[in-house]
Formats: structure tokens, C-alpha cells, sequence
């Protein structure tokens, strides 16, 4: 039996192998999740034993344990690692979900379920990939170490830590990702660049207490009306975020690959559907592709204080905070940006407020040339997935752990993504195309088979 037909064979064991992985809550931001992260760690390990990989450890950090594995039994073949995570968004809002964020379900063609694109579903890609290539020919085509974090979705903080202490351990010809998307249903995708991404919260005291609004209105400061006013003022009127500084670094892109990146097949009437708006806002001056992928951003992300409960309670609040976020393209700096928000939300705040101000994560841009043989074969392994030519595209998304690598040894990163932009990842009814996860555990397979001729 081939490859091909292995893997399509066992499509509905794979399927409900995922499943089982995503009925685990295994939510990094909230403590109450710790056992699932736990048990979600565990899975892994277990399923890249099942696998073929000969060496499996869970690696405990100061938050959410790490996996690792490899399989070094290809003397003179290249070393891939890939990396993925296993921890994923919280499912808030609950009420939005049309089915439990954690009881997945099949749907017109896509699995629903939080975590099936964001990057559970992605991992176990390649987990069946590598099971199924062992099966089919007794042994891995070439060496790979495996390392499933959990703590991308708030800022892998450990991971950085375990990087650095076991260089020796990581070293490898090549990184390769499966957290990204297609460009769109029908359209492998090769990612070349990634946006990077400072997160930030902010407390804003005015009053020592919460008083009453018509005893004290008129007369003391809001800090609610204080932080609307403040975010009014982070954009001018072309959508350019007016922290001084802010643009002195971003990378100016050539005219060729400008030219390149606005003749994708992208479909701006999916995009609309997608985003379910009237119409687009953003930067004068870009296409909406530029928007998304090239250009940096400042959002807010939430924001919340006084009262919130049912009826009427008038009150001026003591406090108000906002939790929001710049993403970041090539040359900007993380700790630059960072300093130049902070100094901006210090000036534009008036003196009858203090303020708090929390830099939660930052991560580094990444853009790089794909020239290097691997990708041709990655280009011809997703052929023979999808059956069409893949193209490269950046995204507008942050992986942390890219730079990292990237930065740390020098070598070719090969980010293949199986999601879709409309999957709805960090939101409610979070999917993933089967036709994707299918296709995807073929190309993965055929890609580490055909990186043994690299």
C-alpha cells in the first residue's frame, strides 16, 4: 500500500483521533484550566509515542509544560523541526457558539470546535503524517524533533527560556509551522512573513472610590470618558496611528513585491462576507492586502470599568481599564514601539488621573526570502495534497516562536498553513475545512518524504 492510500484508509480514525484532543479545555490565560493543559500535554506525548518517536519528554516550566520528541534514525538526511501548540483562546462568548466550543462537530464539510485550526488541528496534521509514513515504510525519511508548546496564546513566555538553554537540543536544517492559513479554500499557501505583536493593558484611577454621579458630576474626573478620549486620539483621520515614532522603522517594501502581493487570487467579496462589516476601514494610501499583512496597527482589544449590571446605577467609577495591542512589521523593535506607546498614552492623559501602564508580551516581525530548495519541494509536496500550485503570502498574525528560531539559527522557516481566513480562530464557531485537514496530512507526509532527496 502507498502513502497515499494509508492515509486515505484511516481518514475517519484520524478524525475522531482529533476530536478526542479537542474536547480537552486546555485554555493557557485561565488558571482554572491547569489540569486540562496538563491532560492536553499528556495527549501529545502519548500520541507522538504512538507515532514512532523514540524519545518523548513533557518538560515543565514556571507556567504550561513543553513536549518534545524526535525521531534521529536518518544518518546523512536533514533534521526538520516543527513546532505547534497545544493550549488555545478561550471559547468567550459562550452564547455564540451554534455548537460547544468544546464538544466538536461536523458541519457542511468543517469540523467546529475551538482549537481545530488554532493549532490543534494543524499539530495533529502532522502527527498523522509522521504515523503514517513510519507505518508505510518502517521508518521516518529523515530525522525530526517535534516541540508542542503551551503558552503561544499568552506570549510563550517559557518557551523562550527552553530555547535558550537547549540550543544544542533544537539545532536543526530547518523550522517547520503549521499555524498559519491558506490565502483561501482551494489556495495552498506558504507563509513568508509574519506580523509581530506588543500587548498591553492600562489602569486608569481618578477618584479613591466609585461616587455618586449626581453628587459629584460635573466636578471630578471620569476615568472611563478619560480612556475614550484617549483612544480617540491614537488615530488621525487617515487611519495612522499618531504615536510619534511609530513609523520611523517600518521596512518599505519593493515595488516588486508589492506588485506580487496585490496579484494574489484574494477575493475581496469573501473578505467582506468574512468580516460581516459595511465596509472597510485603514491606512490611506494601502491596498487592503497591504493592510493586513504589511502595515503596523494599533487596537484595542477590550475595555471596561463602572458598573455593568442590570438596570440603572449612577455612578462616576473609581477605575477604568483597556487591554490593547500594536501589531508590528520589519525593522520595527518591540521595547522602541513599546516605549513610544507608553510615553504617548502618559502625554495624552490629563493630570487628574493616575496611570498604570503593563507591557503583558511583546514579540518581533518576521519576514524572509523563500528561495532556498526546501520550499520547492514544500511547493510540490502541497500539490500533490491539494492538487494545485501553491503561492507565498504574508499574514497579518504573530507566531513568536519564528523569530525565535529564526533569529537564534539562521535556517530556512517553512510555515504551511491549513487553516482558512474566514475560520473564525479566537472567535466563536472556530472550523476547520476537512477538505484541508485531509489534504494537509497528505502534503505533510509527501513533504517530509521528499525532504529526504534535499
Amino acid at each position: 500500500m502507498n502513502l497515499a492510500e494509508y492515509i486515505e484508509g484511516r481518514k475517519e480514525a484520524h478524525l475522531e483521533e482529533l476530536k478526542e484532543l479537542l474536547r480537552i479545555p486546555s485554555v493557557s490565560a485561565k488558571r482554572e484550566h491547569k489540569p486540562d493543559i496538563e491532560r492536553a500535554a499528556k495527549w501529545v506525548a502519548d500520541k507522538l509515542r504512538a507515532s514512532g518517536m523514540k524519545t518523548v519528554e513533557i518538560a515543565p516550566t514556571n507556567l504550561h509544560p513543553l513536549v518534545y520528541a524526535e525521531s534521529l534514525e536518518a544518518p546523512g538526511k536533514p533534521t526538520i523541526l516543527f513546532y505547534g501548540h497545544y493550549d488555545v483562546q478561550p471559547p468567550e462568548p459562550l452564547e455564540l457558539w451554534t455548537s460547544p466550543a468544546f464538544e466538536p462537530a461536523v458541519r457542511n464539510g468543517n469540523l467546529f470546535g475551538r482549537g481545530t485550526a488554532d493549532d490543534k488541528g494543524q499539530v495533529h496534521i502532522h502527527l498523522k503524517a509522521l504515523e503514517s509514513l513510519r507505518a508505510v515504510n518502517g521508518k521516518l525519511p529523515v530525522n525530526v524533533k517535534v516541540l508542542i508548546e503551551g503558552e503561544e496564546e499568552v506570549g510563550s513566555v517559557s518557551l523562550w527560556d527552553y530555547v535558550k538553554n537547549n540550543k544544542a537540543k533544537l539545532k536543526a536544517d530547518a523550522l517547520v509551522v503549521s499555524d498559519t492559513s491558506m490565502l483561501g479554500r482551494g489556495v495552498p499557501s506558504i507563509t513568508y512573513g509574519l506580523r509581530g505583536l506588543n500587548y498591553y493593558q492600562i489602569e486608569i484611577t481618578g477618584p479613591s472610590k466609585d461616587l455618586h454621579s449626581g453628587v459629584y458630576g460635573g466636578a471630578v474626573p471620569n476615568p472611563l470618558t478619560v480612556l475614550c478620549e484617549l483612544f480617540a486620539k491614537m488615530h488621525d483621520k487617515n487611519f495612522r496611528v499618531t504615536v510619534p515614532g511609530f513609523y520611523d522603522d517600518v521596512r518599505k517594501l519593493s515595488a516588486a513585491e508589492r506588485k506580487a502581493l496585490n496579484a494574489l487570487p484574494w477575493k475581496a467579496k469573501d473578505f467582506k462576507q468574512t468580516v460581516g462589516a459595511p465596509g472597510y476601514c485603514g491606512e490611506k494610501g494601502f491596498s487592503v492586502v497591504e493592510r493586513l499583512w504589511t502595515r503596523p496597527t494599533l487596537e484595542l482589544n477590550g475595555i471596561w470599568g463602572g458598573y455593568q449590571g442590570e438596570g440603572a446605577k449612577t455612578v462616576i467609577p473609581s477605575k477604568a481599564y483597556a487591554k490593547f495591542s500594536t501589531r508590528l512589521v520589519p525593522d520595527q523593535g518591540p521595547e522602541k514601539i513599546a516605549k513610544l506607546v507608553e510615553k504617548r498614552v502618559r502625554t495624552l492623559l490629563p493630570k487628574t488621573v493616575s496611570c498604570k501602564f503593563e507591557v503583558l508580551s511583546m514579540g518581533k516581525p518576521w519576514a524572509a526570502p523563500f528561495h532556498a530548495p526546501i520550499f520547492k519541494k514544500a511547493i510540490a509536496a502541497l500539490e500533490k495534497g491539494f492538487g494545485k500550485k501553491a503561492v507565498f503570502i504574508r499574514e497579518g498574525g504573530s507566531i513568536p516562536f519564528v523569530t525565535q528560531m529564526y533569529d537564534t539559527f539562521k535556517v530556512p522557516c517553512v510555515l504551511i498553513g491549513f487553516g482558512l481566513p474566514d475560520e473564525n480562530a479566537h472567535a466563536p464557531d472556530e472550523h476547520i475545512a476537512l477538505e484541508n485537514y485531509f489534504g494537509g496530512i497528505k502534503a505533510v507526509a509527501h513533504f517530509y518524504a521528499d525532504l529526504a532527496t534535499l
